[in-house]
């Protein structure tokens, strides 16, 4: 059995955030005589939220790890199916539910975070036979507390200091940790599958499942913004443009921004109408917003299915070939690429283009 010590160096040697629960699972598992250890954060899609489960793995060895990006919300449990998880969200305080009479198993709900979030509740959730002793809740908050450190550390490196929204490293790590082939995740299993490590700057490329897209989404005109109004107002339409991404997309779809105006979408679904239609609600959102002292700002977005030989940089090219078709037209539009190709609108690309990193 590791040491204490041992799972808090593996909780440390993380550069993924997504990586982070299955660690801290897997550490309370190996280190106490519990029953089961689940992760649960709170979702939301359209103002509904629901129950997403991270991780949950059981002392004899079963477990099931989730990427939050392949989940059908749909299916996913409304938060009051878990009342004690609300509970403990609400109050932020750890409970201990005995369903079984005082001497039986119980559950302990404590918040995943140290402090109350507008983002990314969560709870973790113990299963044991009878209640934990002073020794166990130590250990559980010695692991806990370094998990939330680590989990700030690499939130804070994951995004821009602008918006708050995830940045270009971050997209590259999660393009290739959970835009993986599906034959490696057959092969391994998933468990293994979210311990393996992408070195810093590798630019590979994998054989990808058919339901991802990228897309890429650039403010109209935003120059002429900051010259006519000045960079502080110029910041505060991203800040907006940034809460009218949140507000639009999906809880579990990854939003980036990429550098000045331009803003990056990632996300998971079988269709492509689906991903029209979000980012149509984008651009109509947009359009339809009254900007502080700007008053009218309009967008762009255009987004592409990534394939099986595509990098970060090929995906975005060609999204943003799909803006930049969407600008010469005026601005205020939205477009596939698979769409503008079938058109003869664009021909395929051959080269990669710059994007900016900030």
């Amino acid at each position: 059995m590791a040491s204490l010590i041992d799972h808090l160096i593996k909780l440390t040697d993380h550069r993924d955030r997504d990586r982070l629960e299955l660690t801290l699972s897997k550490a309370l598992i190996d280190l106490l005589p519990l029953q089961r250890v689940v992760i649960a954060r709170v979702v939301s899609e359209e103002g509904i939220e629901r129950w997403l489960q991270i991780a949950t793995l059981d002392a004899k060895g079963g477990g099931k790890v989730v990427d939050p990006l392949r989940v059908d919300f749909s299916t996913l449990p409304v938060l009051d199916e878990f009342r004690d998880r609300v509970r403990c969200v609400q109050t932020h305080s750890t409970i201990e539910v005995a369903w079984a009479g005082e001497e039986g198993p119980r559950i302990t709900y404590i918040p995943l975070f140290d402090k109350v979030r507008t983002e990314e509740d969560g709870v973790l959730e113990i299963h044991s036979a009878g209640s934990l002793s002073d020794e166990h809740v130590l250990i559980i908050q010695t692991v806990l507390r370094v998990f939330r450190n680590m989990f700030n550390l690499l939130a804070y490196s994951d995004r821009d200091g602008l918006t708050g929204l995830f940045n270009r490293k971050s997209l590259d790590d999660t393009f290739y940790s959970a835009v993986l082939e599906e034959l490696e995740e057959g092969a391994l299993g998933v468990l293994p599958r979210l311990e393996a490590k992408v070195q810093p700057g590798q630019e590979r490329r994998h054989r990808v499942p058919p339901n991802y897209w990228l897309g890429t989404v650039s403010v109209d005109d935003f120059g002429s913004i900051g010259d006519r109004f000045g960079h502080l107002i110029a910041e505060e339409v991203l800040l907006l443009v940034a809460r009218i991404l949140n507000n639009t997309f999906r809880t579990y779809d990854r939003i980036y921004r990429l550098g000045g105006e331009q803003f990056a979408v990632l996300m998971h679904c079988p269709e492509e109408g689906p991903v029209l239609a979000a980012f149509e609600r984008f651009r109509a959102n947009m359009d339809k917003f009254n900007f502080p002292q700007v008053g009218h700002a309009t967008a762009c977005g255009g987004f592409t299915r990534i394939t099986a030989d595509d990098s970060p940089s090929t995906s975005l090219e060609r999204a943003e070939r799909v803006v930049d078709h969407g600008r010469r037209l005026g601005g205020n539009k939205v477009f596939s690429y698979s769409d503008l190709l079938r058109q003869g609108a664009i021909v395929g690309a051959t080269h990669i283009g710059p994007v900016d990193i900030f």
